[in-house]
């Protein structure tokens, strides 16, 4: 007898989500059918995007179902199959509930090849947040060599390669984060040339910092945070900036601290910005243009990451939990088996 065990969506939070939100469930896993296959799941990732899909309203993706799994990023191994495209003992990545085991059709399910990279890094810095960060700097904002960019969230999954691929293209790059330890890790590994705590400043604080750090403005913003973060960049922005809206997460369990409207049209008005937003599953074509670049990069040490794990599936949701609050340093994971 084959249990699985999964973790449901119990009720939707009107805030920040708590344990009353979560359900773990056992079930016992049926044989595979003709053209399934049977995955044993051994990571899982853990993104912010997922908060918006805890709650009803309408967005790029639909909501999680009440009662229903959660679902995420899954690297996992195929452990019985009648799917002639797979064969036990095959890795693979897919998009699979929050659950030890999960039967598939195979349809987008990826195969992975486990000597190219650590597994989990396909869930990370050569997965959805990788191309995210790549996505980001040179499709949507056009970062070019010598321009200053102004990277929020720093030491996260995406902002972290934001900051190593923007220095690669000889940028400057200042960095945000929250917190005298992420700050220098920011500057000591992702190649920060200067990192701003914000939790050490309040908004107008944090403003006078960066006009400081970027005296002559700000050509490019890479937006993963919303908030005071980028009611501070905004006035800081040079004439005819760009910003990459990736994220923000400052809002994801509570608007009523948004900036107000009239005050980040100006800035847009007077400084003639663009503004973006993207997702990055609108720009899945470009994976290949991404990897070409990136995963030497990885496999030589060129770019470096950071995991925070969690061990088991019952420990996904005070993780997750956890990561809203900032309480991760680079990519989240829950390692599962």
């Amino acid at each position: 007898m084959k249990v699985c065990r999964t973790i449901h969506l119990a009720d939707r939070p009107e805030a920040e989500p708590g344990p009353q939100h979560f359900e773990l469930r056992e079930s016992t896993l049926p044989e595979p059918a003709e053209g399934e296959v049977l995955l044993r799941g051994l990571w899982m990732s853990l993104d912010p995007y997922m908060r918006g899909r805890m709650s009803a309203a309408k967005s790029y993706v639909a909501p999680f179902e009440v009662g229903a799994p959660l679902e995420a990023g899954v690297v996992a191994e195929v452990i019985e199959s009648r799917n002639p495209r797979f064969r036990p003992g095959d890795t693979v990545l897919g998009y699979l509930p929050w659950a030890t085991h999960a039967l598939s059709s195979g349809k987008g399910l990826l195969k992975l090849d486990p000597g190219a990279a650590p597994l989990q890094a396909w869930l990370g810095v050569l997965g959805m947040p990788g191309l995210t960060a790549w996505v980001g700097l040179n499709v949507i904002a056009g970062a070019q060599p010598g321009e200053t960019i102004v990277v929020s969230a720093a030491t996260g999954a995406v902002g972290s390669l934001v900051c190593q691929l923007a220095r690669e293209k000889g940028m400057r790059v200042i960095g945000v984060a929250g917190g005298p330890d992420k700050c220098a890790q920011a500057v000591a590994e992702f190649g920060a040339e200067i990192c701003l705590d914000h939790r050490a400043h309040d908004g107008r604080a944090l403003s006078r910092a960066l006009a400081e750090a970027a005296p002559e403005g700000v050509q490019v913003y890479f937006e993963n945070v919303g908030g005071k973060v980028l009611e501070a960049v905004l006035p800081r922005m040079g004439i005819g900036g760009r910003i990459a809206l990736c994220g923000m997460i400052a809002w994801y369990n509570d608007i009523t601290g948004a900036a107000p409207l009239p005050f980040a049209w100006n800035a847009i008005l007077t400084r003639r910005l663009r503004v973006e937003g993207f997702i990055v599953t609108d720009h899945q074509a470009r994976a290949p243009e991404f990897l070409a670049e990136v995963l030497p990069m990885v496999q030589s040490g060129q770019i470096r990451w950071h995991e925070t794990i969690a061990e088991g599936l019952e420990s996904a949701p005070g993780a997750f939990v956890s990561m809203l609050r900032g309480g991760n340093k680079g990519k989240q994971l829950v390692r599962l088996g």
